[in-house]
């Protein structure tokens, strides 16, 4: 029994795929068959039923996973010790953002990780959420920065920043007239949204509390909701960040929202079985030289995240 065969049968129990398992370990699909075949002939039971598609864990196999997820854990969580007391970060990371954060934060937060962890290799992809969620709990990425909470029992969420929404009005719009706008006074009516599948559209229908009918404006960035607005009227949300790439003459046209706030927590979220705390904090480091003070989270003002 190895080490890498344990790692085989996890991605294989998280993938349920012979292929996507090989890939996942950077192997060939008949090395990674024969390896579990070798380990089933050891331990003398089988771990996987195949005649099951997708594949399912035996019985005995459920009971091999769990233990063999508590010694890949410690292996990994003794690596990791032992970056921390050499001080130095190598290898790869992959991050996903929303594509409602990944505007304010990716072009500072990539030239920020570069420099101070020039020795990661980083990629980073923007995803809406739903995507994001499959792929962690397919460890196709290391970790993601969105809104929460998922409610997701299977991953970690670490709040990094606290944003509020902002009312984009225009002109010639009623609710232009007014110094502040009323969460109550927000319906649909001349709403301009994104379209199905971004999480801030769910998030602006929870405080509109005066929903007259389904919102037929709809788009696919919030750059595109604010022109839409100046060119047609109306009013539509941004996130507290977007004010600063707004122009000076589109500044004016912009509202708080109050009674109550409108605001989301944005959190670097992983799955539970990750070990990695020191490329956590590198991610958070980064973020924290963007995001105004005001917004962070008081925890990660003080603390470095600990697992």
């Amino acid at each position: 029994m190895t080490l890498q065969q344990l790692e085989y049968v996890l991605a294989l129990d998280k993938t349920r795929h012979f292929v996507r398992a090989a890939e996942m370990c950077g192997v060939t699909q008949p090395t990674l068959s024969a390896m579990i075949q070798k380990l089933e002939d050891e331990l003398d039971c089988k771990i996987f039923d195949r005649s099951q598609h997708p594949i399912v864990p035996t019985q005995a196999g459920n009971l091999i996973i769990k233990k063999a997820q508590t010694v890949i854990h410690s292996v990994n969580l003794l690596k990791e010790s032992l970056v921390d007391i050499k001080g130095s970060y190598s290898g790869n990371l992959t991050i996903a953002m929303i594509p409602t954060v990944a505007p304010y934060l990716l072009p500072g937060f990539i030239g920020n990780f570069k420099r101070d962890y020039p020795n990661i290799l980083l990629r980073v992809t923007e995803m809406r959420t739903e995507t994001i969620i499959k792929k962690l709990h397919n460890a196709e990425i290391d970790m993601a920065i969105l809104a929460t909470p998922l409610d997701d029992p299977n991953l970690l969420e670490v709040p990094l920043y606290y944003e509020k929404f902002e009312a984009y009005i225009s002109p010639t719009d009623p609710h232009f007239a007014n110094e502040e706008l009323q969460s109550a006074e927000i319906s649909d009516e001349r709403l301009w949204v994104l379209e199905e599948g971004h999480c801030l559209r769910n998030q602006v229908f929870n405080f509109c509390n005066n929903r007259k009918h389904a919102s037929t404006f709809e788009a696919g960035s919030i750059d595109t909701l604010v022109k839409i607005v100046d060119i047609n009227g109306g009013f539509t949300v941004i996130p507290e960040l977007h004010f600063e790439l707004l122009s000076e003459t589109q500044k004016k046209n912009v509202r708080k929202i109050v009674n109550p706030e409108a605001t989301r927590e944005i959190s670097l979220v992983i799955r539970h079985d990750y070990v990695r705390e020191g490329l956590m904090n590198a991610v958070a480091n980064s973020v924290k030289q963007i995001i105004p003070q005001h917004m962070l989270d008081a925890r990660l003002k003080k603390f470095a995240i600990k697992l």
